[in-house]
């Protein structure tokens, strides 16, 4: 009955303030709006930028330790049973040899087309990938120029001759693509990875794995000494320029996310605070009465403080849900991704506008507790 009666006494009380109480409602919950959606927003955008990154290319390289050239095909099933747990994009094999194209020898890769298409979106393709299985070709940019230099783009569609070099069987290729990536693959030709590793005699065979994976640059490490532990006569080495750049990106921001959430703690102690004194300042006669009627000093902080808590309460709650509202907003604007809503951000919005109302309270209480029952009754 008497938190009944508490719980009651406070409602009412902030009921009769409402303006002021509404003011101090709304520093809270934009407060706690701001920092709800800044903590979504930064729970979610190393993933988010994680995705985005991979536009740039693989993050993890595999290459045969030891001076080998190659490393046996089935160690992809030892990375892919590693790589279970984490977001992997793709993972694109190469098989590297100088070929015989058109009677001049061009470094030439054998690889997996599709997951081409995954880990190495900027290749920029004129005509289109060659099909799975088929006796197809993809030329760079450069090397079309020199097998068509008035008019690079007549190569498509011919064939030309491959062979492993003299003396060996020539076979006839259709050129289906021209690929521009600003890098040295312009120079290069690419072949099926199953063509390249019998025109090659190296079958079941890898030169090269680019990986790309949505992890941290932390786990990105992790994952690089695993990898070298279980599969001894592979070496991993991450991409330093793309894993750097991440973890840069992603350090300004965390300073970003907690310089914006210390202002508006700061800003919303401040505006909550100022409210409170004012309540303080209008309520001197009542505080002075309950006093004189017996009211101990704990019975007032006990009530200040209680309201202090309910407004932080509601403001909380309203700040959390609207917090989720603008992360999804900034989410669908920048990466076309929604996010799901997170419970345990949201009960920290709360616990953390509870918490600034009742340090914001104290300033005010102290005020209320000093008020002198004599001075403020006088004439009463």
């Amino acid at each position: 009955m008497k938190i009944k009666f508490f719980l009651r006494m406070i409602f009412y009380s902030l009921l009769r303030r409402r303006l002021r109480m509404l003011v101090a409602l709304i520093a809270v919950a934009v407060g706690a709006t701001i920092i709800s959606g800044m903590i979504t927003v930064y729970r979610e955008v190393p993933q988010q930028l994680g995705r985005e990154f991979r536009a740039y290319g693989a993050n993890l390289i595999l290459t045969p330790k030891n001076g080998e050239e190659v490393f046996d095909e089935k160690n992809l099933k030892k990375v892919e049973e590693i790589l279970k747990n984490e977001e992997v994009i793709g993972i694109a094999p190469f098989l590297y040899e100088k070929l015989e194209i058109n009677k001049q020898y061009i470094l030439t890769g054998g690889t997996n087309f599709e997951e081409i298409k995954k880990v190495s979106p900027y290749w920029q393709i004129e005509g289109r990938f060659p099909e799975k299985n088929s006796r197809e070709i993809l030329i760079g940019s450069e090397l079309a120029k020199i097998f068509s230099p008035y008019e690079p783009k007549e190569i498509l569609g011919q064939e030309i001759t491959i062979s492993a070099g003299e003396g060996s069987a020539m076979k006839k290729y259709l050129v289906t693509g021209i690929v521009s990536t600003g890098g040295k693959e312009e120079e290069f030709a690419f072949i099926n990875l199953d063509e390249m590793q019998k025109i090659a005699g190296k079958t079941e065979k890898i030169g090269i794995l680019q990986l790309s994976v949505v992890t941290s640059g932390e786990n990105l490490k992790k994952l690089e000494k695993i990898i070298s532990e279980k599969i001894p006569e592979i070496e991993p080495q991450t991409v330093r320029q793309i894993a750097n750049s991440e973890y840069n990106v992603l350090s300004k921001l965390q300073i970003l996310v907690f310089l914006v959430t210390l202002i508006v703690l700061i800003l919303t102690l401040i505006c909550v605070s100022t409210t409170m004194m004012a309540v303080v300042t209008e309520r001197r006669k009542e505080i002075g009465l309950k006093k004189a009627l017996g009211a101990a000093n704990e019975n007032i902080v006990r009530e200040f403080l209680g309201e202090g808590f309910l407004l932080g309460l509601f403001g909380g709650i309203c700040g959390s849900f609207l917090g989720y509202i603008f992360a999804e907003s900034v989410s669908m604007q920048v990466f076309g991704r929604g996010i799901y809503f997170s419970i345990p951000i949201a009960i920290f919005a709360i616990i953390l506008s509870i918490f600034v109302t009742g340090v914001a309270s104290l300033i005010p209480v102290k005020i209320a507790v000093k008020v002198d029952p004599a001075i403020v009754l006088r004439g009463e």
